[in-house]
């Protein structure tokens, strides 16, 4: 695969991109010769792991492809995946831990989308999986899939800051928030959120948070809609506002499973597997936003606004991203 129609389209990335990402995880998947056979290189084992990532394909379709059994395949998906996490996670996947850190992203909140405070959108989304043996209906979800749910907060430019995924498919949406270890952080402190400001041209002073929908507690920290039908003019100009700001983790959730889209499929793997899959390309996604590849967001991908602030729906909501279950609806009360 050395024409460049083949990284846009089969890996998601251009062809400089790709060595870059060889170059990290090269030292941890290369594999020695043997007298009797000569090891897959770690060129091939990154353009198979990617090909399947990107495609959703199976694992008998790759192996007809690259001359490949299907175990070796699993393997070396797997292998490959938490190398990817391993050597990019320190630097894009990094969870902000001083003020400033989370200054920044409220600037660009405020820039972006024009709601202040603002230090990241949270959301849920059901990756459908194969269950564990003797699991009974521990992974089943609301619609009668099994699956794992991952928790994200996405920062204003559409990238991952934090995410949690392996919470069972039947767990509550407020249970999995309740359990995270981004709420244990938030409660405690660790994460150095910066003290209550002004707003800007006002003397009242609000907390810095992060926002969500219904499904989330209402707290200092995490701001969700009114819920009335009969609002005030006011309280519907908020929850305006807040929508614009939610909407990231809609286009950042939405971005990352149209260009990786084994998570559009039934994974026939186990949830320990799954969870690293997620790891790693939640890590590219971040790489190929930061660096603001052409290939992996092309124009009209994510949800843009005319001159008159209108939505104009991005690419990937018409695009097979309903097999992506929102974690389970309900109103959560406090």
């Amino acid at each position: 695969m050395t024409d460049r129609a083949g990284f846009r389209d089969l890996l998601r990335m251009n062809a400089e991109e790709f060595e870059y990402i060889l170059n990290k995880v090269a030292p941890m998947i290369t594999k020695q010769d043997t007298r009797w056979r000569l090891a897959i290189t770690a060129k091939e084992r990154l353009a198979l792991t990617l090909r399947y990532l990107a495609t959703g394909e199976s694992f008998a379709s790759l192996s007809y492809q690259f001359r490949v059994g299907e175990s070796t395949i699993s393997m070396i998906v797997i292998e490959t995946c938490e190398a990817l996490h391993q050597t990019l996670k320190d630097e894009y996947l990094k969870t902000p831990t001083t003020e400033q850190e989370w200054l920044d992203i409220a600037k660009d909140f405020h820039h972006k989308w024009q709601f202040n405070h603002c230090l990241g959108a949270i959301d849920g989304k059901h990756i459908n999986i194969l269950p564990p043996a003797h699991s009974g209906s521990t992974f089943r979800n609301y619609k009668g899939r099994f699956s794992v749910q991952m928790m994200a907060v996405v920062d204003a430019r559409y990238r991952f800051s934090y995410i949690s995924v392996g919470a069972q498919g039947r767990a509550s949406d407020a249970g999995v928030f309740a359990e995270s270890d981004f709420k244990q952080a938030l409660d405690s402190g660790l994460l150095n959120l910066p003290a209550a400001a002004l707003l800007p041209g006002s003397d009242m002073e609000i907390p810095y948070m992060f926002v969500g929908d219904d499904a989330y507690p209402l707290r200092l920290d995490l701001m969700k809609p009114y819920p009335f039908r009969n609002m005030e003019h006011q309280q519907r100009v908020f929850n305006y506002r807040l929508s614009r700001a939610r909407r990231v983790v809609e286009n950042g959730f939405g971005i990352w499973a149209n260009r990786w889209r084994v998570f559009l499929t039934n994974i026939m793997l186990n949830p320990d597997k799954v969870q690293k899959m997620v790891f790693a390309t939640v890590c590219l996604h971040n790489y190929l936003r930061q660096v603001r590849s052409d290939p992996y967001t092309p124009a009209g991908l994510a949800d843009t606004e005319d001159e008159n602030h209108r939505l104009v729906e991005g690419t990937w909501r018409g695009d097979g991203l309903g097999a992506m279950l929102p974690l389970q609806p309900g109103r959560c009360g406090n």
